[in-house]
């Protein structure tokens, strides 16, 4: 992946391949910046070079319907854009999600527990109150990545991922948490488990969730 363009202060673009670019936003991950984001991508997708702009954590990735002539006009006009970039407010579903957290639905809630010096059932409380905003859809299909979590309750990723990882994973990852939407790989830890399903071929939309969404955590059952 080249980078076109990187400063401390502005943001970074690196060129895919040769039909597509990567924005990364020089903020925090945070929902002002996510808002900014969405708007970016809203406006980016109607430009006559662009086939599809899709949204991640705190970055932009744009596809080219062909490969550009003059890059470093699609770069000025990027950060231009940023520079004058609003938020977009999206008014989404607010969900509530039942979790099972501990015991075999929780097989990593020892390992949040030693890290942090918090007792499960604070864990459990911390994890539950806030209202989670999808700030983006990625990684697998149907999965969303969360803003919001307490960082009283961030979790360094496993050095050994775990490979059969099931769908439904209520995990956390460093200063985030998510659902995992299908079985697969994860470094995250898992604390818990959902039995609602976040992705489905044959449903319109596929996806459970889009961004905007909001998630609220609910407790349903407590495995000590």
């Amino acid at each position: 992946m080249e980078t076109l363009y990187q400063s401390a202060d502005v943001p970074k673009i690196s060129l895919l391949g040769t039909s597509g670019l990567l924005f990364e936003a020089p903020c925090d991950m945070d929902l002002h910046t996510q808002r900014r984001i969405w708007w970016l991508a809203d406006q980016v997708e109607k430009w006559p070079c662009i086939k599809e702009a899709v949204p991640g954590m705190s970055n932009l990735m744009l596809i080219f319907l062909e490969p550009p002539n003059n890059l470093r006009s699609v770069q000025s006009d990027l950060l231009a854009a940023w520079n004058n970039a609003q938020e977009l407010m999206i008014e989404g579903r607010i969900v509530e999600l039942p979790v099972t957290y501990g015991g075999k639905f929780g097989p990593h809630m020892a390992d949040v527990i030693a890290y942090t010096q918090l007792t499960m059932d604070e864990i459990i409380k911390i994890h539950t109150e806030p209202l989670y905003t999808v700030f983006a859809l990625g990684s697998h299909p149907g999965y969303c990545y969360l803003g919001g979590m307490n960082p009283r309750i961030a979790t360094p990723r496993r050095k050994v991922p775990v490979l059969g990882l099931p769908g439904g994973a209520v995990s956390i990852g460093g200063a985030q948490t998510g659902v995992s939407a299908s079985a697969g790989p994860s470094g995250w830890n898992t604390i818990g488990h959902t039995d609602m399903s976040f992705f489905d071929p044959e449903r319109i939309p596929p996806t459970l969730f889009a961004p905007g969404d909001m998630i609220r955590f609910r407790v349903e059952r407590i495995i000590q």
